[in-house]
């Protein structure tokens, strides 16, 4: 039988590229009315701080940004398209906004459907992944292949940037 550990403070203090590569293969867990939902995570993607041109902390601390400039280990949440909220995990020291985005889990590919499937809403905006009780993240020893390509979505980031190998998945 597989052991479960919450991951704790330091398994968040790396950088978001090291970080996103960490979090292929470990369990996000939702509590929900019904019990806690558990989801392996299969799609991430590093975003780098103030010169990362894709990074939404490139225009500065702003009021929707403020979550990234946390410690690592807070939930980073904005609403895209007006329609759909995307969960980034916080990495680092406090004041150095970097996040992984969380793109894809078993069974839901693609960042709003998994928001979707799992309520990840405003609402757990900054939350403390390591002290909550709704939403966090375990690692149960899994250490799955995965490939590293291209971010998607980012046409408006510096060409540089865009042709960082910052995405992770699981190799099918």
């Amino acid at each position: 039988m597989k052991s479960f550990r919450k991951l704790i403070s330091k398994d968040y203090r790396i950088d978001a590229v090291s970080l996103a590569q960490n979090l292929i293969g470990k369990i996000l867990c939702r509590k929900l009315e019904g019990g806690v939902l558990r989801l392996r995570i299969t799609e991430s993607e590093a975003y780098c701080g103030q010169q990362d041109t894709a990074c939404h902390a490139s225009r500065g601390k702003t009021q929707s940004t403020q979550a990234m400039y946390l410690a690592g280990g807070h939930a980073y949440i904005y609403l895209c398209y007006g329609i759909h909220w995307m969960f980034n995990v916080v990495a680092g020291k406090k004041d150095f906004p970097e996040a992984v985005l969380i793109r894809g889990v078993e069974g839901y590919g693609g960042p709003g459907k998994l928001t979707k499937a799992l309520s990840i809403n405003k609402t757990l905006n900054a939350q403390n992944l390591i002290d909550s009780k709704d939403l966090w993240i375990e690692d149960d020893g899994n250490k799955p292949k995965y490939e590293a390509s291209k971010r998607i979505g980012i046409g408006y980031a510096d060409r540089k940037d865009q042709d960082k190998l910052w995405r992770f998945c699981i190799c099918k």
